[in-house]
């Protein structure tokens, strides 16, 4: 695998001033390809908040750009301003107020596993089903249906 080389991917300056004040969520997102940590741009409108929330999995380190707000937890409000740095650790409760000229800030975490979807390990998933009785004896085709009683291939008498 090819090392990617160091270089700038966005300048934060410009993406705040080319939107609207008024625009929330999120402005730039990082997308490089094999990337081991997330980085969102995001901006709160004037007034608006974020509601009070944990989050279990991540620590999440968010720098203030541009306007400010107030970090509120269960110790207290923080008042945030430009280039604040706020660390966020996994399982704190917390909420963010933006100020009368919004926040714009850059929220930086370890990259959030996508979901998947897996098999149940060992013995959870159970025993598996027995599908021999809606195996046609002469084609080999497995019933559509669960109460077929012929094979919608050969017409064959199934035997289960």
């Amino acid at each position: 695998m090819e090392q990617e080389s160091a270089r700038v991917v966005v300048d934060l300056g410009q993406e705040l001033a080319a939107a609207s004040l008024h625009t929330g969520g999120a402005l730039w997102r990082l997308a490089e390809s094999g990337r081991g940590l997330d980085a969102n741009l995001l901006r709160l409108p004037p007034r608006r908040t974020i509601s009070e929330h944990t989050d279990l999995q991540l620590d999440v380190l968010l720098i203030v750009l541009e306007g400010g707000g107030e970090l509120r937890t269960e110790a207290g409000t923080q008042e945030l301003r430009p280039v604040c740095a706020l660390w966020l650790p996994k399982g704190s409760r917390r909420s963010l107020a933006a100020g009368v000229d919004g926040m714009g800030y850059l929220s930086v975490h370890v990259r959030r596993p996508g979901l998947t979807i897996a098999r149940p390990q060992g013995d959870a998933a159970g025993e598996a089903a027995c599908l021999l009785g809606q195996v046609c004896p002469e084609c080999g085709r497995l019933a559509t249906e669960r109460a077929a009683r012929f094979c919608w291939s050969c017409g064959t008498a199934l035997e289960g």
